[in-house]
């Protein structure tokens, strides 16, 4: 008898092939980066006019003078190397899990819904706490500038979490279970470190600022965007586009809605 074939090397080139809307993504954000930095942005520590310029999401800029674009660009703008990296590091190693259970269609979807989800929900958080300093000054300047992938990247984990209960995918029940229990850990832990510092900087003045609010709509998206898929995971093809479908249009008319709540709201 012959023996066993060995098991596949995963080599550089299979983990490109493996997920490339993933990589896409990553690789988008990276350049605008670059873009930003030799347009001499700071890498460090850029300025709230600086990333405006580059499309931050702004509460004031959004709602009172109408660049909803804001709300899609902002998930590809970064606050510095750093911001940019943790970021990175977490979408690429979600994204290679996400990216074979959603297709690439898929992926590239659950990011731009559930980082436009984020920022929807910052924009109308930040209006309901900020307002009625903006009535007694008219300073735009009260309504912070929102950036970052990190909405989308909550969201990623929002739709991980609910695929990965599907019994129907072909991975071992324990490794399925191991999986599913790091990325909730992950989601857990860091909504908790956001909330945490975003207390010590309410306390001192000063410090830090996170935006949970948009990782809280991102990861709530997610969770919704993911729903319609679970029973049809692992079925054949055109029942899960259809099931792909249901759930692209669902989110879609949510978030035109709530767009739609946001723009009636007085400026």
């Amino acid at each position: 008898m012959p023996p066993p074939p060995p098991p596949p090397v995963r080599t550089r080139r299979s983990m490109l092939t493996a997920a490339p809307a993933t990589n896409v993504l990553v690789g988008i954000n990276c350049l605008v980066f670059l873009a930003m930095v030799a347009h001499h942005v700071s890498a460090v520590s850029p300025t709230t006019g600086q990333l405006l310029d580059w499309g931050a999401d702004h509460t004031g800029a959004v709602l009172i003078f109408g660049q909803w674009w804001r709300i899609v660009t902002a998930m590809f703008v970064h606050v510095g190397f750093l911001h940019l990296a943790t970021n990175m590091w977490c979408l690429w190693n979600l994204g290679m899990l996400a990216e074979p259970l959603l297709g690439s269609v898929g992926m590239l979807t659950a990011y731009i819904l559930t980082g436009a989800a984020g920022n929807l929900l910052s924009t109308f958080v930040n209006w309901w706490w900020n307002y009625g300093d903006w009535i007694k000054t008219h300073d735009l300047g009260v309504f912070p500038a929102g950036a970052g992938a990190s909405g989308a990247v909550f969201g990623i984990a929002g739709v991980l979490i609910i695929l990965l209960k599907s019994q129907r995918l072909p991975i071992p029940p324990q490794e399925l279970h191991r999986l599913r229990k790091s990325v909730i850990y992950f989601a857990a832990i860091n909504l908790v470190l956001g909330l945490s510092i975003s207390f010590g900087t309410m306390v001192a003045h000063s410090g830090l600022s996170i935006d949970n609010m948009a990782h809280l709509g991102g990861f709530l998206c997610g969770l919704l965007f993911a729903a319609p898929l679970v029973p049809r995971i692992g079925s054949p093809r055109p029942a899960f586009a259809r099931r792909m479908r249901i759930a692209q249009a669902m989110v879609v008319g949510l978030l035109v809605l709530f767009g739609f709540f946001l723009a009636q709201l007085p400026g």
